[in-house]
């Protein structure tokens, strides 16, 4: 069973993430990057970039491996912009209307794609909010440029994965290979994904119908692209760590019950990042803590960032 594109509940929640998103002064646009790729982004007004009278600090918000960005930021958003964070909200490389004909499909390709953006806009300095796979993204801005990267989130981010770990989430997942957990393409595994990534119970409840409306809107466009995404992915090739201390200082955001990344990895990924960091645990909170428990996690990042 499938639901017609004007009755689709995906389609309509969609719409009203756009309104809250407009609400908050952010507006949708494109921006050619280089000759080979395209960003699509949430942000302040064009005539807004370059505003040399406006104090407020930047925020880069950089999304997990999923649906586009509006859809996991939402509640950040509406708390932040546009009294508190000059805020950019863009969908990365292969999601939403990001595109790109380069060949590379690294994370490291997504970290100079981002900074690439954050120059043609204007923008000098700002601050990186990264979750998950968004989390590989932003490790590797604040390493490559520091001068330009100056406060750094990591939320529930594994960029201290070995290969066993992808193994034990394979394992959790009862799949055979990681797009089957990270890229659904029917109810049972929609609902897998959603079992290991989110407290709420209520989710595992809804019906085939819902799910398959969701995986035909948000999991279907740029599939083989985003397949070679996961495979591109430079952390957890094999059991050596590949990370180094960054220099900013970084806060690290997780959820005690995540199942994706395990806990225990927040703990240790704090020893390997550098004095400068500091760990928030989130009680009764699974992998997107952004979402399960926004105004937590808001107050958390905003203490941070802002000092208060």
């Amino acid at each position: 069973m499938s639901l017609s594109s004007y009755l689709s509940p995906t389609r309509l929640l969609e719409g009203y993430l756009r309104r809250c998103l407009t609400s908050a002064g952010l507006t949708s646009q494109t921006l050619s990057i280089d000759s080979e790729t395209t960003i699509h982004f949430w942000g302040p007004p064009p005539l807004d970039h370059r505003s040399d009278d406006d104090d407020r600090p930047v925020m880069l918000l950089l999304h997990g491996f999923g649906p586009s960005s509006m859809w996991q930021w939402r509640r950040q958003i509406q708390a932040f912009s546009p009294s508190v964070f000059r805020l950019y909200s863009p969908d990365l490389v292969f999601f939403g209307d990001s595109t790109s004909s380069s060949t590379n499909r690294t994370e490291v390709f997504q970290a100079e794609c981002m900074a690439k953006l954050m120059e043609k806009i204007g923008i000098g300095k700002y601050n990186v909010v990264g979750t998950s796979y968004g989390g590989f993204v932003a490790y590797h801005m604040a390493k490559m440029w520091p001068e330009k990267v100056e406060k750094v989130v990591i939320a529930s981010s594994g960029i201290n994965m070995r290969k066993c770990d992808s193994e034990s989430l394979l394992q959790r997942s009862n799949c055979e290979c990681i797009e089957k957990v990270m890229l659904p393409s029917t109810a049972t595994e929609l609902r897998t994904l959603m079992a290991l990534a989110s407290s709420w119970r209520l989710v595992r409840m809804f019906p085939d119908a819902l799910w398959n409306d969701v995986i035909n809107n948000l999991y279907k466009k740029n599939r083989k692209e985003k397949i070679e995404l996961l495979k591109g992915v430079t952390f957890g090739r094999n059991e050596n760590l590949n990370i180094d201390p960054l220099s900013q200082e970084v806060l690290i955001v997780w959820g005690d019950k995540d199942q994706i990344f395990p806990v225990k990895m927040a703990y240790e990924l704090k020893e390997i990042l550098g004095e400068k960091t500091k760990l928030e645990i989130i009680d009764n909170t699974s992998h997107v803590p952004q979402i399960e428990c926004a105004q937590e996690f808001n107050n958390i990042v905003l203490k941070f960032l802002k000092g208060s």
